[in-house]
């Protein structure tokens, strides 16, 4: 099901040192005035703290910026006593919000079973507190495990019928792979609101890195931006920023239920789709109330 609004949220990261932490806290002040309905904080299966890191950036963006933060919550590694007082300690900090995921997996450490799948975990923080609103994860080009669509399409629904709220996509670079997605979800009975994940690809070494790393292709008309400005980075950026903003008008003109922006903790992208788009959500808004 749609929602009314075409919803616009941003995704963060933890920094790896002080000097990056610093420059986080920075990209978060430089974001005041975008309005974003929630930010989304990532985490790895390999930090340290989740507490001192995931959770005490969205807490920082919570009390101190006033938008909802989503914390990320990876099953793989964490059994359920881990869980029990991560959700406590959300619960201390006003944070209500949870993306839930497996997580990616290392080889040589020993994961837990306590979660096997996002879905497990999902479920098993519903049963704890069903006040805790759920994202979940979704992949329009399909999951990198899936051996098919049918398999990949099963195993969403099971999350949503775990109790996932809203889902959010990877990154994709073809509307048309996130429009057909869409309409597999709506038959297979999936009807929560589907955000789609938009990257702005705006260096040659962040376009390899996709594409050595992630499940996801790239076009025809992208690839030829990477092969035209390759050794121009400045073009580069530009041709990559006015892509991404093609599709996030094409997505909001067809309803796509919300826009969720990679931004790589750079307030310059968050600055720059705000200021190319912001009229199309606004649109949204008062055409709303207009209609009430």
């Amino acid at each position: 099901m749609q929602s009314a609004k075409t919803s616009l949220s941003f995704e963060v990261f933890p920094p790896t040192s002080k000097a990056t932490n610093d420059s986080l806290f920075t990209s978060l002040k430089q974001m005041e005035g975008l309005s974003p309905d929630f930010i989304s904080v990532t985490c790895s299966n390999r930090q340290t703290s989740l507490e001192d890191s995931t959770v005490k950036i969205a807490e920082h963006i919570q009390q101190q910026h006033q938008v909802d933060s989503i914390v990320h919550l990876t099953a793989a590694y964490l059994n359920e006593e881990e869980v029990d007082t991560i959700l406590t300690s959300l619960q201390q900090k006003g944070l209500q919000h949870i993306l839930a995921l497996r997580g990616d997996l290392y080889p040589d450490v020993q994961r837990n079973n306590d979660f096997l799948y996002a879905s497990d975990l999902i479920a098993y923080i519903k049963h704890w507190d069903p006040s805790f609103s759920i994202s979940a994860a979704c992949y329009p080009q399909g999951h990198p495990e899936s051996s098919d669509t049918v398999e990949d399409i099963h195993y969403l629904k099971q999350k949503v019928e775990a109790g996932a709220d809203q889902l959010i996509t990877q990154m994709f670079f073809d509307n048309q792979h996130f429009y057909q997605f869409q309409e597999n979800c709506w038959l297979a009975g999936i009807n929560v609101p589907i955000l789609a994940g938009i990257m702005p690809i705006i260096n040659k070494r962040q376009a390899e890195r996709i594409l050595r790393t992630a499940n996801v292709q790239l076009p025809k008309k992208f690839m030829a931006i990477l092969d035209k400005y390759a050794d121009n980075p400045v073009a580069l950026r530009d041709a990559g920023m006015a892509y991404a903003v093609d599709q996030i008008v094409d997505l909001v003109t067809q309803g796509a239920s919300g826009i969720h922006l990679y931004t790589m903790n750079n307030a310059s992208i968050a600055r720059t789709i705000y200021k190319a788009t912001h009229s199309l959500f606004d649109l949204e808004t008062i055409t709303a109330v207009g209609s009430a």
